[in-house]
């Protein structure tokens, strides 16, 4: 029971990813490639719908982290608990400098809400990024299965670490560049005009950047935790997951050289699904690793609920499941095509 619900946690994280993921990317794009108020309308439009209500899947995720496994959520927010107050800061600047930019009709009131807007939705995919980062290096849990780290100490991957090092300012990077592609993807399949080839102009020119730091990533990462590759040389069919992750990349550049906006986007979802894929594998049956002493990290075994509780759990969340998916399908489905200005709210509702 432990491992299904290991299983539902990651599959909540990997939706949220990519439904906000796509929309806090083209919060990085609203102020960098609209170059007119219609233009960022444009942008605010496209993800107008749905913006809020892909949050919702990260709320979600940590209602089910908490009620799965409490240890794990009591030890990761306490430990995280200066970077998740400034997330939370950051999702309601972001979320103010989308609805408060067309109260007046200022041109000094709109760029400012503009860059609010922006500037918060790139700092969360940094901060996404580096908070997988330290997830994937490890933590300095003490014997008690909790711990503190500072900001950032000496910048580097030891056995007492900072939230900021070498390695999850790495994991910024690399998000930061995937979801603002992502975002491009996104944008460029709702839009068209010089918005939308400026959105496949930025795409194509995020995507060796992001190629040459996947495989950076990849490296850095099996060299700070070499125990990384134990499942995937015990269970050798993990060894698709590369090879899927470079089927997505060459998807990406393929569809994007074709004009294919659609299919592009879909290989970028499936490209951050893989990676978050790869990275659950290779670390299960560990929730988070300890930098300090490996016996004292936190597993599927000694940070769940009780047997009973997950049992029954698990028949109410595949009843929320059902209305939940119902109601994300019913909205996409009933905004889908490329946005206009012509009627409605500036925030296409």
């Amino acid at each position: 029971m432990p491992t299904i619900w290991f299983c539902i946690v990651a599959v909540m994280v990997a939706v949220y990813v990519v439904l906000d993921g796509f929309d806090l990317g083209a919060g990085v794009l609203h102020l960098f490639v609209a170059r007119t108020d219609e233009e960022r309308r444009k942008i605010i439009r496209a993800i107008g719908p749905v913006w809020d209500g892909n949050e919702v899947w990260l709320l979600s995720a940590g209602g089910t982290l908490y009620f799965a496994f409490p240890q794990l959520y009591a030890s990761g927010f306490s430990g995280f608990y200066l970077p998740l107050m400034m997330v939370l800061w950051l999702l309601m600047l972001r979320a103010i400098g989308i609805e408060f930019r067309t109260h007046l009709e200022s041109n000094v009131w709109k760029s400012f809400f503009d860059v609010v807007f922006s500037v918060s939705s790139l700092l969360l995919a940094i901060f996404f990024g580096a908070a997988l980062g330290n997830v994937i290096r490890g933590v300095p849990l003490a014997e008690d299965r909790y711990f503190f780290e500072p900001l950032w100490t000496n910048w580097r991957v030891g056995a007492h670490p900072g939230i900021l090092d070498w390695y999850t300012v790495m994991c910024g990077v690399i998000a930061a560049v995937t979801l603002t592609a992502h975002g491009a993807f996104y944008v460029a399949t709702k839009t068209d005009g010089d918005l939308n080839a400026r959105c496949r102009k930025t795409a194509a020119i995020l995507w060796p950047v992001q190629l040459l730091l996947t495989l950076v990533s990849l490296i850095a990462t099996v060299w700070i935790r070499p125990e990384l590759l134990t499942n995937y040389k015990t269970y050798p069919v993990g060894w698709l997951i590369p090879a899927l992750v470079v089927a997505t990349l060459i998807g990406m550049f393929v569809f994007r050289s074709k004009g294919n906006d659609k299919a592009a986007f879909v290989s970028s979802a499936l490209y951050i699904t893989v990676m978050l894929v790869g990275a659950v594998f290779a670390m299960y049956p560990t929730v988070l690793p300890a930098s300090t002493n490996r016996d004292w990290s936190l597993t599927i075994q000694n940070a769940s609920a009780p047997h009973y509780g997950l049992t029954v759990g698990l028949v109410w969340w595949a009843i929320g499941m059902v209305f939940t998916v119902g109601y994300f399908v019913f909205v996409y489905r009933m905004f889908r095509g490329k946005v206009s200005l012509e009627h409605g709210s500036d925030h296409g509702y």
